[in-house]
């Protein structure tokens, strides 16, 4: 199996959202982008699926040199072999690639945050740099689509958060700031029990809140002359904001079950998107001052 077919082979069994935001760029794109992606679940896997957390560690630790032996030519892993073709093509920074494996480490040390401000350098590690890194494979013109994929990133992590809290409770974690869910009511070690208290559902309604603000500020920052090329990250907006908008409709109750798109309506939010920024696109070119 080739580096490239390992790291498609990754995406598309985990079943995310983001590979169906990569179906409508060009092939070269598509193969860096699937690295990167399959490069952020494998480290993510490393910390979630290793009870040791000492193992887990000296995993973190092999994938720093790892990347350090991507960066020089010489990587042993296929998903780092992968990466090695698209760090040459789009000119990836690897201090980008230490500081996600940086946010997964503070999943080993920290399962609690204080206040929103400590989980946002979370969030910027695991998924705002991310978004990065996306906007350098994606192409841009302007400096602001930089404000736009950083903030996307963490618009992403924020909806996650929301979706996974009963998940995140099973493992002992709580992403929620600490002063939010004291201002809600609601007692940490009730959440880590599973219990639905009666201000769970209003602190899940502001986290929702906080989390489109996210995504407004960040498509706002967004040039239409670079909307067409960063159309992925436009769709997993899309995509990202029908799963908030289903929760809601749930009324919440992501600690009784976990609430997802189905596959189906997924690609076509993902064809409805990439249609709609392609005519975009063209009247753009046609007339610039009226896209």
């Amino acid at each position: 199996m080739s580096p490239d077919q390992y790291c498609q082979d990754k995406a598309a069994k985990s079943g995310s959202s983001f590979y169906y935001s990569f179906l409508f760029i060009p092939a070269e794109q598509r193969r860096a982008i699937t690295a990167l992606y399959a490069f952020c679940r494998e480290v993510d896997d490393v910390v979630d699926e290793c009870s040791d957390r000492d193992v887990a560690r000296r995993k973190l630790d092999w994938w720093r040199e790892e990347i350090g032996r991507c960066f020089s030519g010489q990587a042993r892993h296929p998903i780092a072999q992968a990466l090695q073709q698209a760090v040459q093509d789009y000119n990836l920074p690897v201090e980008y690639f230490l500081e996600i494996i940086d946010g997964m480490a503070m999943d080993l040390d920290i399962t609690r945050y204080e206040s929103f401000s400590e989980l946002a350098l979370y969030c910027h590690r695991v998924a705002g740099v991310v978004g990065l890194l996306s906007a350098e494979i994606f192409g841009y013109q302007h400096r602001d689509t930089l404000k736009y994929a950083q903030e996307l990133g963490v618009a992403l992590q924020l909806t996650n958060i929301i979706r996974d809290v009963r998940e995140d409770s099973e493992r002992g974690r709580i992403y929620l700031p600490l002063d939010e869910l004291h201002e809600y009511r609601i007692n940490p070690h009730d959440l880590l029990q599973g219990t639905v208290t009666d201000g769970l559902h209003e602190l899940l309604v502001f986290q929702a809140q906080r989390a489109r603000q996210y995504y407004r500020r960040a498509l706002s920052h967004l040039p239409v002359e670079d909307r067409y090329a960063q159309r992925s990250g436009i769709i997993m907006a899309a995509i990202y904001q029908a799963l908030l908008n289903e929760m809601e409709s749930d009324n919440f109750r992501v600690m009784q079950h976990r609430v997802r798109l189905t596959p189906l309506r997924k690609l076509w939010i993902a064809w409805k998107i990439s249609r709609k920024e392609r005519r975009r696109h063209h009247r753009h070119l046609k007339n610039p001052a009226h896209a």
